[in-house]
């Protein structure tokens, strides 16, 4: 089975606009989460998200495209430009780099605000853009369009569990043999009126209008929902031998990925969290692993209620004793919940948590629950040589994907 190689990041987050800015936040424990920006939402219930801040389009965008492009499309030709910058591709033969890209919803909100013109200027007016702009796939397309990339190329959607997928999916076509290198990751940009009414009538999301950043405080006793986070994460991935024959700097090994359903429910986890201890379970046998090699999880951790205890449900099911000594955090307590781009970007965090040996933090957590009681790196990064990290995403429909990365020896 051939090896699996991370040669390149990039990432457009509510903590900074690449991968270097992102991970000097997280390590030092800031919060990306604020009131909302992009539009008024005085009358809403919930008036706060993790916005991507003084993003620009033209810089990696010619002005047709900027106006053509769905936000979310334009995050991830971002993160996907700064990626394969940082790989050193441009030696590799196009017709064997891949994309592996997904989104939760996609464009959105270029469908409501084509529906809006539909309604108000008639049918005469809709733009011809708008169909090819707003699919789920239209993010891997356009980096098809825009890098040259002619391998495998879809866009898998799996919830919130979307980005965890794309980088286990994409690492199977490089051990089949089926692409020389795969640009993996997920894509999200859904901060609009119309999603956040729809989560606000779920009664899912976290309002704190007095300290925003207080928002997300996963684990913690008095968690009382997620916020909503947009951006976007993509890993390069490559045959481990042949990134090292070109000299390529390789990050860390994709050992495994596992994915299962709930098959519980559409929008509760199930509370036995059965189908997340498979998901793990099935990590761990594909990357041929045992449970105690495992030093550090990268939780799906969202901070609502009956998601983190169940987490920490499974976490004790297949670690058993020694779930007690993993390292276990959630930067989702500083980035909110970015769906289809969340599992990519923190499967980015454990790679950058293998490189340089610190574990970010979960902050905000001040009280300790009796159902979550494992190490959840509180408050402050922390210094730790780990060997092995697995990133942890599940999404609504009972959806649940990991990842294991390995750190790499010099």
């Amino acid at each position: 089975m051939r090896r699996v190689a991370v040669t390149g990041l990039g990432a457009v987050t509510p903590l900074g606009n690449d991968v270097d800015s992102t991970w000097r936040a997280a390590r030092a424990g800031r919060s990306g989460i604020d009131f909302i920006r992009a539009f008024d939402a005085s009358e809403f219930p919930v008036r706060i998200a993790a916005e991507v801040k003084e993003f620009d389009p033209s810089a990696i965008a010619s002005a047709k495209e900027v106006r053509k492009l769905d936000r979310n499309v334009l995050f991830a030709l971002a993160a996907a430009r700064e990626a394969v910058q940082d790989a050193a591709l441009d030696g590799i033969d196009r017709d064997r780099v891949g994309i592996v890209l997904g989104s939760a919803i996609g464009g959105v909100i270029g469908i409501v605000e084509q529906a809006e013109i539909l309604g108000t200027r008639g049918p005469g007016r809709v733009g011809p853009a708008f169909i090819p702009s707003v699919l789920v796939d239209a993010a891997s397309g356009q980096l098809a369009i825009s890098l040259g990339y002619r391998g495998p190329n879809y866009a898998p959607v799996s919830a919130c569990a979307t980005g965890s997928d794309a980088v286990g999916q994409g690492a199977g076509l490089i051990r089949r043999g089926e692409a020389d290198a795969i640009l993996a990751g997920g894509t999200e940009a859904c901060i609009h009126p119309l999603i956040l009414a729809g989560f606000c009538a779920m009664r899912g999301l976290a309002a704190e209008d007095e300290d925003p950043p207080r928002a997300s405080r996963p684990f913690d006793a008095t968690r009382a929902g997620f916020v909503m986070g947009e951006g976007a994460g993509v890993l390069v991935l490559e045959e481990f031998d042949a990134a090292r024959a070109r000299g390529a700097k390789v990050y860390a090994e994709v050992l495994g990925h596992g994915n299962s359903n709930d098959a519980y429910h559409m929008a509760a986890p199930e509370p036995e969290a059965v189908g997340v201890s498979q998901m793990i379970r099935r990590a761990l046998d594909a990357a041929r692993l045992e449970p105690e090699q495992v030093g550090y999880v990268n939780a799906h951790g969202t901070s609502t209620p009956l998601g983190d205890a169940a987490e920490t449900r499974a976490l004790k099911q297949v670690f058993g004793e020694h779930a007690y000594r993993l390292a276990v955090s959630s930067t989702k307590s500083m980035m909110g919940h970015c769906f289809g781009a969340a599992g990519a970007i923190e499967a980015i965090m454990c790679v950058l948590a293998l490189r340089d040996g610190v574990l970010p933090p979960t902050i905000n957590y001040r009280v300790p629950d009796p159902e979550c009681d494992l190490d959840y790196v509180p408050n402050e990064s922390r210094r730790a040589p780990i060997e092995v990290a697995l990133s942890n995403a599940m999404g609504l429909g009972g959806h649940n994907a990991c990842v294991l990365l390995g750190r790499v020896g010099d």
